[in-house]
């Protein structure tokens, strides 16, 4: 018992940590869930690899961000918008709805603002899961399906993944009577994997109506759009079950700002508004997103550098006996014949920063962001190097 009366103090419990006492296991008191949890490890920082290594030159290939920089229609509405930062933000993101709701041809009432994707993921597990019930995503698949699904202390079923990406059938079979939710990535981070139209269809066909599948299009916009790329945005007005969420992060170069978005039924997304918090998207990442979806000319490059980066850390990853993953992201998984932690701390002191993937039950791998031609060269200059 932790409790204090009005009128003693209970002695603490003897348990230093970093110089703190601890009166209490405060762990313990936690929701069960998110006991087993540990912080999500974002990719390294260059500052931290400057301040560790003493480096001046460093690539960083790990978070999957657009190398391209911002769009200049970007600086120049973030300038803008700088003017007026002592106001809160329009907590309805209204403009921002009216543009996507132009863009991708839905009603402004299906669409909920975050601050990044992973903001609506978590929103939309706090909206349907609770003790007793289970959500079912993927091995290999997006890690924030697990921290968000035991933070709401439900249960996880984690299906086997089929050549590194989602197993529909595995998935359809494993929902149980107390699932609510299911976690689709297409394409998959780390794998790079995708879904086919038809398999999806067939699929959210055998769902029950009172599981809501959530297909995350983070890296949507990296897709060939060949006919067997799903656009799950026209999949919407078949299954009101089905929620789709994207990011401003990747393809549109804003990181930083943190914005994103998911588009569902008016009665979703009237559930996550009520939960959402007001002002959870701020004024600079409302008129920097406002810009991008401005400026076609921003994305087609952006997919051009990709599919060029792409094809060289392919060639480069054959010339070096190297197997990888074929990904439709910007990022590639590739597989070397030993625990690949050890390649990854070689990489840091060649000054590059890639990402081990361990925690996805993939030790060999490494995931590689797509960069700049020349900062691709400086990856595969480095590994000849420490392999």
């Amino acid at each position: 018992m932790c409790r204090r009366s009005h009128w003693f103090t209970i002695a603490p419990v003897i348990n230093y940590r970093e110089g703190f006492e601890v009166s209490c296991d405060y762990i313990a008191l936690a929701n069960k869930g998110i006991q087993g949890l540990h912080p999500y490890q974002a990719g390294k920082p260059i500052e931290e690899l400057q301040r560790e290594l003493g480096l001046e030159h460093i690539v960083k290939l790990a978070s999957n961000e657009n190398p391209l920089g911002p769009s200049p229609m970007v600086i120049e509405a973030v300038k803008e918008a700088s003017k007026d930062i002592v106001r809160y933000p329009d907590s309805s993101g209204f403009e921002l709805k009216k543009a996507l709701s132009d863009k991708l041809g839905v009603n402004a009432e299906q669409i909920t603002l975050g601050n990044g994707s992973n903001d609506v993921l978590d929103l939309v597990a706090r909206a349907y899961l609770e003790p007793g019930k289970s959500a079912v995503y993927s091995q290999h698949a997006f890690i924030v399906y697990r921290i968000a699904v035991q933070a709401c202390g439900a249960r996880p079923i984690v299906t086997k993944a089929k050549n590194w990406g989602h197993d529909l059938h595995s998935m359809a079979d494993a929902i149980a009577d107390d699932t609510k939710l299911l976690f689709i990535a297409n394409p998959n981070n780390p794998t790079g994997t995708t879904v086919s139209e038809s398999s999806l269809v067939d699929f959210l066909d055998k769902v029950p109506a009172d599981v809501v599948v959530v297909l995350d299009e983070a890296y949507i916009e990296y897709t060939n759009g060949d006919e067997e790329t799903v656009d799950g945005i026209a999949l919407l007005k078949h299954y009101p079950n089905l929620i789709v969420t994207r990011t401003f992060s990747k393809a549109y170069g804003l990181a930083a700002l943190r914005v994103g978005y998911c588009v569902a039924s008016p009665e979703i997304t009237d559930v996550l508004n009520r939960i959402r918090a007001p002002f959870n998207v701020n004024s600079l990442a409302l008129a920097g997103a406002i810009a991008v979806l401005a400026d076609g000319d921003y994305l087609d490059e952006g997919r051009r550098v990709n599919s060029a980066g792409m094809a060289q850390l392919e060639r480069g990853f054959t010339e070096l006996g190297l197997s990888f993953i074929p990904s439709a992201g910007n990022f590639i998984a590739v597989e070397f014949s030993q625990d690949a932690d050890e390649i990854y701390q070689k990489l840091l002191h060649e000054g590059v920063i890639v990402r081990p993937v361990g925690v996805y039950e993939m030790p060999n791998h490494l995931r590689v962001s797509i960069g700049l031609e020349q900062e691709n060269n400086v990856l595969l200059d480095a590994l000849k190097k420490v392999l």
